[in-house]
C-alpha cells in the first residue's frame, strides 16, 4: 500500500508523539507530525491547518489519554480534554500517511468551553 505506513504501531506512534509534543507546548515540533495538507474538521467545522494550530497554541490543551485504537493507518485516541479550568470528553480520529498525520477529526461537546466563557465575561 503505497503511501501508507507499514503498521498500526507506526501510525499510533506518530499519533501519541504529536499529542506529547502538544501536551508539552511544543508547538514547532507538533507541526512536523503533521503533513502540509492536512484536513481538519471539529466540532466548530472544517478548518485549515493554521488555524487548526493558532488554537492548539491560544488553548494549551492538555490530554489524559483514556484509550487507543489502531485500524492500519486510522488511530482513535479517547481522552479528557483539559483547558485551564475545564475537562472534556473528547475522541479524535487521525489518519497517518508516510508518517504524517494527513487527516484529523474531533468530537467534543463544546458547550462547557462556551459556559465558561459566558462566565469570564459576565465577571468581567
Amino acid at each position: 500500500m503505497e503511501g501508507k505506513t507499514n503498521s498500526y504501531d507506526d501510525a499510533k506512534q506518530v499519533v501519541l508523539s504529536c499529542v506529547n509534543a502538544i501536551k508539552q507546548e511544543d508547538f514547532k515540533k507538533t507541526r512536523q507530525y503533521f503533513s502540509g495538507d492536512i484536513s481538519y474538521a471539529g466540532t466548530m467545522g472544517s478548518q485549515g491547518a493554521d488555524v487548526y494550530f493558532k488554537d492548539m497554541e491560544r488553548m494549551r490543551l492538555k490530554y489524559n489519554i483514556k484509550k487507543v485504537f489502531a485500524d492500519a493507518n486510522d488511530v482513535c485516541l479517547f481522552y479528557d480534554l483539559t483547558i485551564p479550568g475545564i475537562t472534556i470528553l473528547g475522541c479524535a480520529w487521525y489518519q497517518v500517511a508516510d508518517g504524517k498525520i494527513r487527516s484529523l477529526k474531533l468530537v467534543f461537546d463544546p458547550r462547557p468551553i462556551f459556559e465558561a466563557r459566558s462566565r469570564q465575561e459576565r465577571s468581567a
